[in-house]
Order: C-alpha cells, then sequence, then structure tokens
C-alpha cells in the first residue's frame, strides 16, 4: 500500500489484514455475528479488501485509491440519543467539518438518517457518507471515507451494503 493510500485509511483507524475473528466478531456468507447481535449486510464488488479496524464488526478498503468503508453495531452501553447525535459521535476526530446534508430514510423498517460531510483528518481533506439506524436494542452505523472530491465513485457500494442489511435474530 502507497504513502498515500495510508493516510486516507488512517480516517478509519489502524488497519491489519484480517486473520479470523475481530473482537468475536464472525462474519460468513454476509452475516456479522457477535455476542448480542446479529445482522446480514449487502455484497460489496470484488477489489474491496477487508481489513481489521479497532471498534468496528467489519470494514473494507481499495487498495490505492483511499476509499473505506466499515460497519458497526454496538448494543450494550449506548445512549438512547437521538440519530443525529449518534451521528456527531461517529465525526469525532475530523476537523473543518461541513454538512453537505443530511436526510431520513428506511433501512430494514426503520428511520436512518444518513449524512455527507466534507472534513479534515491531520489536515487531509476527506469526504464522509454516514448513515446510523436504531433498531432491536442496537445502534448500526455505516461509514464510507474517500478523498476529497471522489465520493461518488464507490457509493453505490455503500448503497448495496446498507440495501442488503436486515437485523437477525441473535442466536
Amino acid at each position: 500500500m502507497r504513502p498515500g493510500v495510508n493516510r486516507y485509511i488512517g480516517v478509519l483507524g489502524s488497519l491489519f489484514v484480517l486473520a479470523g475473528c475481530h473482537r468475536g466478531v464472525r462474519f460468513e456468507n454476509h452475516v456479522v455475528s457477535k455476542e448480542g447481535v446479529r445482522y446480514r449486510l449487502g455484497t460489496l464488488p470484488p477489489g474491496w479488501a477487508r481489513v481489521k479496524l479497532p471498534g468496528n464488526d467489519v470494514a473494507w478498503f481499495i487498495e490505492d485509491t483511499g476509499h473505506a468503508l466499515s460497519v458497526n453495531a454496538t448494543c450494550r452501553e449506548h445512549e438512547d440519543a437521538p440519530l443525529d447525535v449518534l451521528t456527531h459521535h461517529l465525526l469525532e476526530g475530523f476537523t473543518e467539518r461541513q454538512e453537505v446534508f443530511r436526510r431520513l430514510e428506511v433501512v430494514d423498517e426503520r428511520e436512518a438518517l444518513r449524512s455527507h460531510y466534507l472534513a479534515k483528518l491531520d489536515g487531509v481533506p476527506v469526504e464522509l457518507m454516514l448513515l446510523v439506524l436504531k433498531k432491536d436494542r442496537c445502534v448500526f452505523d455505516f461509514s464510507y471515507v474517500s478523498p476529497l472530491g471522489r465520493l461518488e465513485s464507490h457509493l453505490a457500494e455503500l448503497d448495496a451494503v446498507v440495501l442488503g442489511f436486515r437485523a437477525e435474530e441473535a442466536s
């Protein structure tokens, strides 16, 4: 991976190649399962490499492009806050945040907040598309980060992951 890619991937945290489970998280056949929660995600096309990302259930990036996507569910110790407050938690660490838009949509029969931001991390300009929803006593968040001006090039992949999202009964 080139240094330029590392700085964008660094937006989401330190990445390591996957080797087995992460934080007790299993991801098989598009289904994420961990203690207390199980959910299905839509399919990503080839080219997205799966990586470990602390604080997230699953994450991917496209090498040499600076595009990264992550998904997480928090089912314990989350506040029953409004969706806009939960979205702001995802923006911690970013500076010069500028909201482009936010809108409500329905995901898996629940209201979800989709937000587009321009921001900087360590002075590096990025674009973020964030989606947050609450279902079955859990908060689910989807984060897509791209280099500034390149969000649209892989936005359909985020939409595919979200479109396939279904909370399932945890075993």
